[in-house]
């Protein structure tokens, strides 16, 4: 059985170079947000679109916006506290992308239970409108953590050369 080749990969930039808005990051994993918990970034540039991860509500420390314990120590979770944590996120990922929210043209939602999907959308009405991207919302059986209510990915985009 023969095996092709590996696809080669772009070329990184150098280390401890600065892209200019003609070069902007190929991808990147930027300090200050939770690190991904695989080999994957927070964002990949292809062209003029950046795609970014599915993005959560989980801080640079590993905890989760939205999920508090109550005084009894059992878990308290929170849909809408987490969509504002993930669009959030996304937001400042697109920054170290040299891009906004503004530039998102889709939006591929995860919830892990549809019947927080009217709180969710309420949320998500706060960041964007009719104009704004084209949306996918589904149900899945679960998210990495079990903490985790929502998670969201998304394409922006945004012609290589100009930045925000």
């Amino acid at each position: 059985m023969q095996r092709s080749a590996k696809p080669s990969r772009p070329p990184r930039a150098a280390a401890g170079t600065v892209p200019t808005a003609a070069e902007p990051l190929p991808s990147a994993v930027l300090a200050g947000k939770a690190r991904p918990r695989g080999t994957f970034p927070h964002f990949r540039r292809a062209g003029d679109f950046i795609f970014v991860s599915g993005t959560s509500a989980r801080r640079a420390d590993d905890s989760i916006a939205g999920a508090t314990l109550d005084a009894s120590g059992r878990t308290l979770l929170d849909v809408s506290t987490q969509t504002r944590a993930v669009l959030e996120n996304i937001r400042d990922i697109l920054a170290g992308a040299g891009a906004a929210l503004a530039d998102v043209v889709e939006v591929s939602a995860f919830l892990t239970d549809m019947a927080d999907f009217a709180a969710y959308n309420s949320v998500y009405s706060e960041f964007f409108g009719y104009e704004g991207p084209a949306r996918t919302t589904v149900a899945v059986a679960a998210l990495p953590h079990p903490h985790l209510l929502i998670e969201i990915k998304a394409v922006a985009y945004r012609p290589t050369g100009t930045r925000r």
